[in-house]
């Protein structure tokens, strides 16, 4: 029987192949294959979280193949608390992607053979647990990402494909140097994740060599998450990104950067991650604030979700940088365990919350073809359920309790504050700002007298409910109880803070100072 995982991954490639093979006049034909490949990808993942035990620690479903011998390559894959939410997430978005985007006409059979293979390269990242078959994965979610942007975005689309395009490799290329760089360093040569990090933090812990590959790591994930300052390619991307791109741009590809810090750099170089964690905190902290206030100053509604990711990325690399800061601490734990479950689930949280939000920005873009926010007023007259649906999603990003966002940022709040008092509390501004920005909003384009422009937009159709009311049920769940997916996080999340404190008590009984 195939392995799981292996299927998930490389389902959708096979509907892309089908794809390919079917004439591109036959659109109906097209859209049909490419929603069930999504949709049994979606299956395949949630039988996936069925055999998912929340109460194991370490990888499971694993299935590990050699693979290139020559150099010790392996075919390894596995999950854990980690990976699994982001593979739901990953399957879920697609999915609604794939069925929002039947009202494609331009080029309809590359359009869906390039989200195909999209999904198959985000779904590799999220399991493999070789270096080489990461990067492999890697690279080739940056493929078809450059495409959609490219042919099907904005005025501006090939600008914004080639920025994010080449930002994107220089951070791959740096990490490539620091992944050669650790496999010589291992003894033997090996680019399995598990592997490395057994050997790794000792062998390396406090030389030149073990800082070099932790910046080389840091580039490849700081440039995906965006943290500031590599933060410049990502408003471009989404303004010119069709509607469907920017939800898999902003809800997944940017988790691919902090889903890097947290599954390699923290247990391969965990002696650098503490003592440049410093470093990325005060950067968190500047691209929570910085984020927020650029959201704040723009008239297009599209800049302004994209300021706003990088807004509350940078809640979960503070999560990140706390977790790690204090490693040697013991009675620091459970805060440590805090943070990095905040983290994780705000990644997820932030995926459904802000691809609902690009989502309901396309449905009036669609009709109106303008997203200046104040081009509109007293939409709520004119489209009560699409008026419902936005409020409803700017308050889950903005973290009103009740709402998945507030759990997820009170949860980094109390882990980072032991840590970083001062730092937890001016990131707390930036759900001020947050707060500011999308009720302004709210205000300008849904309250008031309806411009007479706008009489004669419609509602939401029943495919655009069929796209976002998922991400809304979720959003209203997760918030009203979050225990399960928490539950999932929790397990694997101690167990990886377990074995960053021991790694850590050896290396200061080895004489190495920290920090």
């Amino acid at each position: 029987m195939p392995h799981i995982l292996s299927v998930l991954i490389f389902l959708p490639l096979v509907g892309m192949v089908l794809i390919m093979l079917l004439n591109k006049e036959r659109h109906l034909a097209i859209r049909w294959t490419a929603t069930v490949f999504a949709a049994l990808t979606f299956v395949v993942s949630l039988v996936a979280l069925g055999l998912f035990s929340s109460r194991a620690a370490g990888m499971q479903l694993e299935v590990s193949v050699p693979w290139i011998q020559a150099i010790n390559v392996s075919y390894h894959l596995g999950v854990d608390g980690l990976s699994m939410p982001l593979i739901i997430l990953t399957t879920l978005l697609t999915l609604l992607c794939v069925i929002y985007s039947w009202r494609i006409d331009d080029r309809v059979k590359e359009y869906m053979a390039f989200f195909m293979l999209l999904e198959t390269g985000m779904l590799g990242v999220f399991c493999a647990l070789d270096f080489f078959l990461f990067y492999v994965f890697w690279e080739v979610s940056l493929v078809p990402m450059y495409f959609l942007i490219g042919i099907w975005g904005g005025p501006r689309r090939q600008y914004a494909a080639i920025k994010f395009f080449l930002y994107t490799l220089v951070g791959s290329l740096a990490m490539l140097l620091a992944i050669l760089v650790l496999y010589f360093f291992a003894e033997p040569h090996t680019f399995d994740m598990v592997e490395l990090a057994r050997q790794m933090p000792m062998a390396t812990a406090g030389g030149i060599w073990a800082a070099l590959v932790f910046w080389g790591l840091f580039l490849g994930f700081a440039i995906k998450v965006p943290l500031f300052p590599f933060h410049t390619w990502l408003p471009d991307a989404h303004v010119e990104a069709p509607t469907a791109g920017s939800v898999i741009l902003a809800g997944v590809l940017l988790k691919m950067g902090t889903y890097g810090f947290i599954r390699i750099s923290l247990p391969i170089v965990p002696h650098e991650c503490q003592r440049f964690a410093m470093y990325i905190a005060v950067l968190a902290v500047i691209s929570v604030i910085y984020g927020a206030l650029c959201a704040m100053a723009q008239k297009d509604m599209k800049k302004l979700i994209a300021y706003s990711s990088v807004n509350h990325m940078g809640y979960v690399m503070l999560g990140i940088a706390a977790a790690v800061a204090a490693v040697d601490a013991s009675d620091l734990v459970t805060n440590r365990v805090t943070a990095l479950n905040g983290a994780t689930l705000q990644m997820f949280n932030h995926g459904i919350i802000t691809g609902a939000l690009f989502f309901l920005v396309g449905v009036i873009y669609d009709r109106a073809h303008v997203r200046d926010i104040d081009a509109f007023g007293g939409l709520a007259k004119q489209m009560p359920i699409y008026t419902g649906l936005m409020m409803m999603a700017c308050f889950g990003s903005l973290g009103l309790p009740g709402l998945a966002g507030f759990v997820s940022e009170f949860m980094v709040f109390v882990g980072a504050f032991g840590t970083y008092p001062l730092m937890t509390a001016l990131s707390v501004l930036g759900i001020v700002i947050t707060a500011a920005f999308f009720l302004m909003m709210i205000q300008r384009v849904f309250l008031g007298e309806l411009n007479v422009q706008w009489r004669a937009l419609k509602d939401m159709d029943a495919g655009e409910l069929a796209a976002i009311v998922p991400l809304c049920v979720i959003m209203l769940l997760v918030g009203l109880y979050p225990a399960p997916i928490i539950d999932m996080i929790n397990t694997s999340m101690q167990g990886l803070i377990q074995t960053l404190s021991t790694t850590m008590e050896l290396v200061m009984q080895s004489g190495i100072p920290l920090g």
